[in-house]
């Protein structure tokens, strides 16, 4: 197998608290399973409440984003489809009152500090505690648990949430994806061209490949 930095990537915004991200994921693996050549994810965060976030991070969920019940039930359908469709088990359908910059910010951490594999395990744990544990990745304690079982050490956890460099920068990251014309999550994008949404593996096949 080539080394992480050798290989063939692919560019993912994504957000640990969408539903269809954790999805998405699950259909690229499949996607990758079907391939000679590993394809490494080139993963870019994307904050899914930036308009409820109040100056000082927090969010205020009192803020209309326009989402309102029946959007909710209609993505928890469309969740529940894919599931189905990806044979994916899912403890949750939406996490609305979870907050995942924290998350973003120590896998950012991560990403930078260790190599691909370790970011890999760690982001696939974050995906896994919501949605498979209903667990909050937004606790710091919770990321530290993560951490452990994904070979970070907890330590980096804490000192990751208190730089406030490292925090500015994860919110530069969230901007520079609006600047580059990411409106929703997950999206997809290879050598100039795109997916938006949970697609299947054919599709992301066609994206890489350019197979009809």
């Amino acid at each position: 197998m080539s080394n992480a930095a050798e290989r063939e990537r692919i560019t993912v915004y994504s957000d640990y608290v969408c539903p269809f991200c954790y999805l998405g994921r699950h259909s690229l693996e499949r996607y990758q399973e079907t391939r000679e050549e590993p394809l490494a994810i080139e993963w870019h965060p994307f904050d899914l409440r930036a308009q409820k976030r109040n100056p000082d991070g927090t969010i205020d969920h009192s803020v209309d984003d326009g989402k309102d019940d029946d959007y909710y039930e209609q993505a928890r359908q469309n969740v529940r489809r894919l599931q189905e469709e990806y044979d994916v088990e899912m403890d949750l359908d939406l996490a609305t009152d979870v907050d995942s910059l924290p998350a973003q910010i120590v896998s950012v951490h991560v990403k930078e500090t260790y190599d691909y594999e370790t970011w890999l395990a760690f982001d696939w744990g974050v995906f896994e505690a919501l949605w498979t544990e209903g667990r909050d990745i937004g606790d710091a304690d919770v990321l530290a648990d993560i951490a452990e079982e994904t070979g970070v050490d907890p330590a980096d956890v804490h000192e990751a949430l208190a730089d406030e460099q490292l925090r500015e920068r994860v919110h530069a990251l969230f901007e520079e994806a609006h600047s580059q014309g990411v409106t929703g999550v997950p999206t997809f994008a290879y050598d100039g061209y795109g997916a938006r949404g949970a697609v299947p593996p054919a599709q992301l096949e066609r994206l890489v490949e350019g197979v009809e």
